[in-house]
């Protein structure tokens, strides 16, 4: 018998599919729910169990991990009769690793409380391939000896994992990280429209781009969305249209001018409006061409 702790996965999307897989390679148990049967059927072809519903999944675990789009996902399924607060032991760790509003991580770790159950939120940056590969970096809020305990689940599944302060900080960090992640990915797009407007080899424009001070992760990670015009998502532009109406709202709160940001987060919504708010938001490049004339 395993003396790893049960692991009940909520939320088998495009990241949490791949991050529980990795879960049961490193010998969790898990134990998954989601709405999609096919994802369910993914999880135990991986060696996981299906649960048919919440209460199912966390009746037995020691650890429940949350992965869903955004704020009102997690508020229905942490609350309510049929909910994660009502139906987990006291003494769980309840891990949120969505990427949702700070205050709404603060006020689940203040009700969790109430039931016993203590929360990390520890949303994540890397995209479908980092969570393939298990290099994400993870960004955590919550109390040290909580963090503590669920480092070595951690290492399953990122490669940098930071405690980044109390309830809610690994929120602000990550809405930092999608403000740096949406700014890039829109200065590589005008790059990129620049370059071949002007007859230079994309190609390789981007290779000795990416080798210098212009290099960065996203290029690396999207230079073949841009050279294929591929935009199969791995992360799509309604989530971090998502993503960016939480970074200018929380920096509204705290009074912190975001002026690029904000024109970023409006390229994102009317690329959303559109219609390719199903893309991946590497297709912030379709909204360059659009504003440069080029066909679509």
């Amino acid at each position: 018998m395993s003396n790893l702790p049960k692991i009940a996965w909520i939320g088998l999307g495009i990241m949490g599919s791949p991050m529980s897989e990795n879960l049961v390679k490193a010998g969790y148990a898990v134990t998954g729910y989601t709405l999609e049967q096919d994802k369910l059927d993914r999880l135990t072809a991986a060696g996981g169990t299906a649960a048919g519903s919440i209460a199912e999944a966390v009746a037995d675990a020691d650890v429940v991990i949350t992965m869903v789009p955004a704020s009102p996902q997690v508020e229905a399924i942490a609350y309510g009769p049929d909910g994660i607060l009502e139906n987990a032991r006291s003494g769980a760790l309840l891990i949120d690793m969505s990427s949702i509003t700070p205050q709404t991580s603060v006020d689940l770790a203040r009700a969790a409380k109430d039931k016993g159950i203590r929360v990390l939120d520890a949303p994540v940056s890397g995209g479908e391939a980092g969570a393939i590969e298990a290099v994400l970096s993870i960004m955590v809020g919550g109390e040290q000896a909580d963090f503590d305990e669920a480092e070595p689940l951690f290492d399953a599944l990122g490669r940098t994992i930071v405690l980044c302060g109390p309830h809610g900080s690994g929120q602000t960090v990550k809405a930092a990280n999608q403000l740096i992640v949406a700014v890039n990915i829109q200065a590589c797009a005008e790059a990129v429209v620049f370059l071949e407007k002007s007859g230079v080899d994309l190609a390789a424009a981007l290779d000795v781009l990416n080798g210098g001070l212009a290099g960065s992760t996203v290029l690396t990670r999207k230079k073949d969305n841009f050279l294929n015009r591929d935009f199969k998502p791995g992360f799509r532009i309604d989530l971090h249209h998502k993503d960016m109406g939480i970074v200018t709202d929380a920096a509204r709160t705290v009074g912190a001018a975001l002026p690029v940001g904000a024109v970023v987060a409006q390229l994102v919504a009317s690329l959303r409006a559109q219609g390719d708010g199903g893309l991946d938001h590497s297709a912030l490049l379709r909204a360059v061409e659009r504003l440069s004339g080029a066909r679509v």
